[in-house]
Order: structure tokens, then C-alpha cells, then sequence
């Protein structure tokens, strides 16, 4: 407890992150206690059952033998790897032009990358899609890569990283000879791990929860994704919302492991930065 703070002020914050963690968990609760559910049980009673009567994993079963869902999470994994990796590496080459290089325009480049955050996907799918079927891209991997090969988000957020590393760093290694490339790789990156974390982090959960690109571009079920597996149970067996809460939990077991995994260096990055200390 930190000097000068009440005890009473204190409940009331642990009391107010209580109720915040029970209103943001409770939608994903209820989702895996439906999947759960067996078809004797009525999803929509009143009061709501929080808890199955009898718990099944049969749910389970009739979706995994139903629906390829071992090659939809093979898709969803490949395009999502490979969104991660070119939106790291573009976005902090990009972010580290627009932190430590001059040139014509740099501000002018910045103001059009924030404004682009502004607007909303629905208004760029329409030329996307004509990029992508002019480039053969249709009903490939590498189109469902388009959108989130780079991202303007990613460049401001690792320009803002790069800013916070002291320029005496940059002037050391030029002193001594190196490249600009190295300098980038070898002094810059090691010190934005934290931020690097939180942009794959980002970037995964974007693209895996990615619905409304992949139902334009892919029309092949050969290539569809995780989410466009789930949509498909709703059509299959006639909306059984047992079912497709359990492809939708199934759907969400990757994007735990990863945050998981990377949750001490995304938090690293949201609160302090990327300054090593």
C-alpha cells in the first residue's frame, strides 16, 4: 500500500477492478458454459444457468468431425505467422526512418499515416479487392496477407519506441562506422523488445479475428480461415448455438496462448515504453 492512501479508497479500487474483470470475462464464461451444454438443456431459460447440468465435450466432437478445423487453424496459423513478421519488420523500418532519418516530406508522410488511421476498413476493401485480383491474389494466403502486411498503427507505435532511445546511442555508432541497416538492427531493435511484443501481440489478434477481408477474398473452403469456419457451423447446423460456441472457443485457445506467452514483455511495452532501463 503506498504512504498516504486509505484503505477505504483502496477497496473501492480493487472493488471497481473486480466488477470490470466480471463484465469483460463474463461473455467468454458464458460462451464456454454453452459449449458445454448438451442438447437436453435450454440455452435461453430464465434466469440463465450459469454452469451445465450435465458438462459434455460432445459439442466438441460433432464440430472437429463435421468441419476440417484442423486445416482452417492451419490457415488461420500460416497467414497470421506471416502477417506478424512482415508488420514487425516493415513497421520498425518505417518507424525508424521516421524517428531518426531526415528527409523531404517526413512530416507530411506522418500527418497522412495518422490520418489513414482514421479511416474505417469498410471504405478500403473495395480498392483492396481491386488490388488484389489485379495482382492474381484472390484465393491465396498472400491476399489475406494484404491488409496487414503493414500498418499504420504499427509504424507510429514503433516510431514513438525508437524516439524514446537516446540519440547518443545512434551518435556513438556512427562515430565508430556503422551502417545505418546495422545501427537499426544491432543498437535500435534489442532496445524495443517490450514494444515489438506488443505490436506482434496486436497484429496477431487482428488478423486472427479477421472476418470481413477473408469472406471477400477467399471463396475456396480449401483456404478459409478459423472465423470463416465458425461462420459456416451457423449454416451447417442450422444455428446451434451449442456448436458454434464450441468452434468459437475452439477458435480462441491460440490468441490465449500467445497473449500468455507474451504477456509480460505486452505489458513491458504498454506501460513503460521501449527505453531499457
Amino acid at each position: 500500500m503506498k504512504p498516504g492512501t486509505k484503505p477505504l479508497s483502496l477497496l473501492v479500487r480493487y472493488a471497481a477492478l473486480l466488477a470490470w474483470c466480471c463484465i469483460t470475462i463474463g461473455p467468454f464464461l458464458w460462451l464456454l458454459s454453452t459449449s458445454l451444454k448438451g442438447s437436453g438443456e435450454n440455452l435461453f431459460a430464465y434466469p440463465p444457468a450459469w454452469l451445465p447440468a450435465e458438462p459434455t465435450l460432445d459439442n466438441y466432437s460433432r464440430v472437429l468431425a463435421s468441419q476440417p478445423f484442423g486445416r482452417y487453424l492451419a490457415n488461420s496459423l500460416l497467414v497470421a505467422v506471416a502477417a506478424v513478421l512482415s508488420n514487425v519488420l516493415f513497421s520498425s523500418l518505417a518507424g525508424f526512418a521516421l524517428a531518426r532519418l531526415q528527409f523531404a516530406a517526413r512530416g507530411l508522410l506522418l500527418a497522412l499515416l495518422m490520418a489513414s488511421m482514421m479511416l474505417p476498413f469498410q471504405l478500403l476493401m473495395i480498392p483492396l479487392y481491386q488490388l488484389a485480383v489485379s495482382l492474381g491474389l484472390r484465393n491465396s494466403f498472400l491476399g489475406l496477407l494484404l491488409p496487414h502486411a503493414c500498418t499504420a498503427f504499427g509504424i507510429i507505435l514503433m516510431k514513438q519506441a525508437f524516439e524514446a532511445v537516446p540519440p547518443a546511442l545512434d551518435e556513438a555508432a556512427r562515430m565508430e562506422g556503422v551502417s545505418t541497416p546495422r545501427i537499426w538492427w544491432h543498437v535500435y531493435l534489442p532496445l524495443v523488445k517490450p514494444t515489438l511484443a506488443t505490436l506482434a501481440v496486436f497484429s496477431f489478434i487482428a488478423v486472427w479475428g479477421d472476418f470481413l477481408w477473408p469472406l471477400i477474398v477467399i471463396d475456396e473452403p480449401a483456404r478459409f480461415t478459423l472465423p470463416l469456419g465458425v461462420n459456416r457451423l451457423a449454416n451447417t447446423f442450422s444455428l446451434d448455438w451449442r456448436l458454434v460456441a464450441a468452434g468459437a472457443v475452439f477458435s480462441l485457445l491460440p490468441v490465449m496462448t500467445v497473449f500468455a506467452f507474451s504477456q509480460r514483455f505486452f505489458i513491458a511495452g504498454a506501460l513503460k515504453g521501449a527505453v531499457k532501463e
